[in-house]
Formats: C-alpha cells, structure tokens, sequence
C-alpha cells in the first residue's frame, strides 16, 4: 500500500519535523495532539492545503501510516482501537527519570519498541525517526540516487510493515537499513553510536546529557550514507537502556 496521508499523533520536536517533510513530499498529513485540534490552527495555516488538524483518534483513522511521536511514558494512551491494523511508526526513545522507569527496559528484557508493540498488539510498530533530530531531518533529505543521500535505520517484526516505512522513508528522501525484528532495534537506540552522532558529527568534549540533547537539536546536519549504518550497527554493543536526562 502507498501512503498518501501520514497520520501524527505529537507535535513536538520529532512529529512537527515528520509532518514539514512529509507534506513538502506531497503527503497529506493529520495532525494531532493532546490539547485538542484548536491548538493546532497556526501550524495547520503555516504548513498548507495539505495538512488539518484532528484528535489522535482521527489521526490514527485517518492515516495511511501513522508516526506515534509521544513521549514513551505516554505510549499507553495511544488509541489502540484506531491503530489496530495500521502499521505505526515508533520515534520514541526511553529516557527514565524518577517519575518513569520501566524495570523491562532496565534489564534489556525488552526494547522500548517492543514495549510500545505490546500496548498496540493489533498494529505492526516500525522503530524510525527514532536517532536523527529534526534539524537534521529537514536538512539532509535528497532524491534518491543522491551521492549525499543520508540512510536511516528501522526495525519490526513486520516485513510488510517494514517495507511500507522504508517507502515513507525513501519519499521524504532518505535510503532505509532495515536492522531487522523490534528485538534488534536496541542496535539504533541512545547509547549506541547510531544514535545521532552519524548525522550531527562529534560534539564538544564534557557535554552533560541535557547539554548534548541541545547540541544536536542545532547541530548542523551531516550525511550519513547506507553503508555507514549498516557498519555503526553491525558493531553495536547493547549497554543500559535508555537516555538519562537527571
């Protein structure tokens, strides 16, 4: 199946980022987050013709493909009736704080992603737009063929499912490395070196947690070709889970 409407469920940093791609790319794009479609009007206005404003439930509908761009600890109110059958796209990454830690994740006896499939047992959840910020997202797109063109990882159980994001991903212009099932998809996740660094470069040395999320959010985006990330995965070490911000 092609996507021509790409339902997001958040709009911050990472779906607001996902829908300026996707409606430059021609897609129709619902947005929609937990304050209410009247929030949106402004941004609805900026990004056109192409984009409106719903709730997540009419989103998730909505959508040819659906980007649950929520923070993790609010996985559970996605509207699992509505995404049953539709295939999710998960960018959230674990970042455990004294208000949510998941002792699943804690030992690696889950993914992130794999907890996030678990909520959504109906839908086939991808793990993407999981490792590169915004910043980078909306610079580093290229046709395809591009020698500069930038490649992203995914993960899923789902082959289909798998298939349909890497499409997504080569329409808003970037090559997909499928790392294979959600059990894999640690190999993408924060403490690995797939995690960001390949499209921003190295940052400054003593950086804190909060400081480097900074860094890269107005780093300077720098392609990241196929055969870089296979490489970077291939050689990932699974440490903790998770991306301290305390």
């Amino acid at each position: 199946m092609s996507t021509t409407t790409l339902g997001v469920i958040g709009t911050g940093m990472v779906g607001l980022g996902a829908a300026r791609r996707a409606v430059d790319a021609g897609l129709s794009v619902v947005l929609s987050n937990s304050r209410g479609p009247e929030t949106l009007a402004d941004l609805v206005a900026e990004l056109g013709e192409r984009a409106r404003a719903a709730t997540p439930a009419e989103a998730a509908s909505a959508g040819d493909l659906v980007i649950a761009a929520v923070p993790l600890a609010a996985h559970e109110r996605l509207p699992r009736a509505e995404l049953a059958g539709k295939t999710v796209i998960d960018p959230m990454n674990y970042a455990p704080n004294s208000d949510f830690e998941v002792p699943e994740l804690d030992s690696n006896e889950l993914t992130s992603s794999e907890l996030v499939q678990r909520h959504l047992a109906d839908a086939q959840v991808v793990k993407a737009l999981h490792n590169i910020g915004p910043k980078q997202l909306l610079e580093l797109f290229r046709p395809t063929g591009a020698p500069d063109r930038t490649a992203l990882p995914l993960s899923g159980d789902d082959p289909d499912a798998r298939k349909e994001v890497a499409d997504l991903l080569g329409l808003l212009g970037f090559d997909a490395v499928d790392l294979g099932a959600l059990a894999d998809s640690w190999r993408s996740e924060p403490n690995t070196p797939l995690y960001a660094l390949p499209y921003v470069g190295q940052p400054p040395s003593g950086l804190t947690a909060k400081e480097f999320v900074a860094w890269v959010q107005q780093a300077p985006g720098v392609p990241a070709p196929a055969a870089r990330v296979e490489e970077l995965a291939a050689a990932a070490v699974r440490g903790p889970a998770g991306f301290r911000m305390e």
